[in-house]
């Protein structure tokens, strides 16, 4: 026997199995809501976070985070829905799923460390609003009205219950996870008491069969085996359809992606470990991909039950995968029991994810914040709530990259003085800073041709031009020092400065072992 083998860890199992057993319990509202949203029936919600959240969990690139159906997809998927019908939207499904794979394998993932702080924090604020949004629609009844007074005050009181224990167990015990014993124990009390409440099987069926995930049963969804393709519209397989759901596939892409890939990072942050971006994008491809064959809605990672799922103890694979199963089992065979579960309990389950994911220490950050990345954080709150996270993620890039460009575009500074040698008066210029498109017109204005010396050394020792922009300005400089008939000298430029120059190459002084080395972002032809 190895003396190097791991020892059985059963406590991180056991933390694994009972989190994952939360999770999938509360799964059950969510999928069930995310698919009356998308308009489709509730089994074809719960059967994507049966697929998605089994197959991300095995493959994927983030132990413990949990991927399911989402509101954030759902609400694109219902346009198209509304639109075009339900087989169109598998269709784009599929379609996500690849362009997720390919997204993957050519390992763009990466990228999302590009976020910055400010945009993650909206992100995360934004997010934990939209699920505190959500419950709100569980006050109300299948017809969309409110609930009458005491039933709503039923549900305050097992909502309330439902946060106390889930506060206050963990300061008794660590056995099991609060949430769980929180959920077992109010449908218990609302059983035994006769509570007449709002309940799971109040809002729709959970049940299904193994049959009706396979073939189908009936409803809009499920792969129904060859009569499946008998269900699809006359002329589907066509490049008219490609078209269809081309822009809703790119929108699921992006907004699925992103969500998936700023979720990894906050597990990251809270279990100080790295999660493998590239590797959850294939994952979470592959996952949709099969969803989308067995006719159900796709998905991506959930930022509420990730975090029920890490706060419970489970951040290993094994979490996910019994979160995925104990759905599979609720909706085969414990669904009676589940649909006896009161929505209240699962509606404070959410309320307490929302206090915990909502960053309250980002108030005080902002103290300490600038006013642009102030702005960008509460930028991206707003957007998120008010559209969807694609649309806010890539706003608060786009206005974090313009503030930087500003910032630095003010930092670009000229040392002057005055040497004279052999009779020669020469004004010798040392630039500071980085020259690129922002700081260029600010660079160029620094400089007087008329007034200088009829001798002019720029110096861009401890400079660097960053772009075509920058080289443009250096070539405006030079014209305007060889219209006023004045000698200039540029030094310290790299080699490929040196090349992409037109108007100043034979005025640069070469000076093989102190000019610097790097590329010039450009997409003008080199010259030379």
């Amino acid at each position: 026997m190895s003396t190097n083998a791991k020892p059985f860890e059963w406590q991180k199992y056991k933390n694994d199995t009972l989190s994952g057993i939360t999770v999938s319990l509360a799964l059950v509202p969510e999928a069930v809501a995310f698919a009356f949203v998308a308009g489709v029936h509730p089994l074809v919600g719960l059967y994507a976070a049966i697929i998605v959240g089994l197959i991300c969990s095995v493959f994927g690139g983030r132990p413990g985070m949990v991927s399911a159906a989402a509101g954030s997809l759902a609400v694109v998927m219902m346009h198209l829905v509304m639109e075009h019908g339900a087989s169109y939207l598998f269709a784009a499904v599929i379609l996500m799923g690849m362009l997720q794979i390919f997204i993957g394998l050519m390992k763009w993932g990466r990228f999302i460390r590009m976020v910055p702080a400010p945009v993650m924090l909206g992100f995360v604020n934004g997010l934990a609003l939209i699920i505190l949004f959500a419950q709100f629609t569980q006050f109300k009844d299948s017809n969309g009205e409110w609930l009458s007074n005491d039933a709503m005050m039923v549900m305050g009181m097992i909502i309330a219950a439902t946060m106390a224990i889930i506060y206050l167990l963990p300061r008794l015990t660590k056995a099991v996870p609060s949430a769980l014993a929180a959920i077992v124990l109010v449908s218990l009390a609302v059983v035994f008491f006769d509570i007449n409440a709002v309940t799971v099987g109040d809002r729709a069926s959970v049940s299904g069969t193994l049959e009706s995930l396979i073939f189908g049963d009936g409803v809009e969804g499920g792969f129904q085996g060859l009569s499946w393709f008998g269900a699809l519209p006359e002329g589907f397989f066509s490049l008219a359809t490609l078209w269809i759901i081309l822009p809703y596939a790119v929108i699921l892409t992006i907004i699925g992606s992103v969500e998936s890939l700023l979720t990894m990072t906050l597990i990251d942050d809270i279990t100080e470990t790295r999660g493998k971006a590239n590797k959850e994008c294939i994952a979470l491809g592959a996952a949709n991909c099969t969803a989308g064959t067995f006719g159900t809605m796709g998905g991506c990672a959930l930022i509420g039950q990730s975090m029920i799922n890490v706060n419970s103890g489970g951040t290993g694979r094994l979490s996910g995968i019994t979160a995925a199963v104990g759905l599979l089992v609720i909706v085969l065979i414990a669904s009676s029991w589940i649909e006896m579960v009161p929505i209240g309990a699962l509606v404070g389950l959410m309320f307490f994810v929302v206090i915990a994911t909502f960053n309250w220490s980002s108030w005080n950050i902002m103290r300490g914040m600038t006013k642009a990345d102030g702005f960008i954080m509460v930028l991206v709150t707003v957007l998120t709530v008010m559209f969807d996270l694609a649309v806010a993620v890539i706003a608060g890039v786009i206005v974090s990259a313009l503030v930087f460009a500003w910032q630095h575009a003010e930092r670009i500074i000229l040392e002057s003085s005055i040497s004279e040698q052999d009779g020669v008066t020469t004004k010798d210029y040392k630039v500071h800073g980085p020259l690129f498109f922002a700081s260029a017109k600010n660079f160029v204005e620094q400089f007087d041709p008329k007034g200088d010396p009829d001798a002019v050394t720029i110096d861009f020792m401890h400079s660097r031009v960053y772009d075509h922009t920058g080289i443009e300005a250096i070539d405006s400089l030079t014209k305007k020092y060889q219209t006023e008939g004045k000698k200039l000298t540029l030094r310290h430029l790299s080699p490929e400065c040196q090349m992409l120059l037109q108007n100043a190459r034979e005025l640069v002084e070469v000076n093989v072992s102190e000019d610097p080395h790097y590329h010039v972002s450009t997409s003008g032809k080199k010259n030379g």
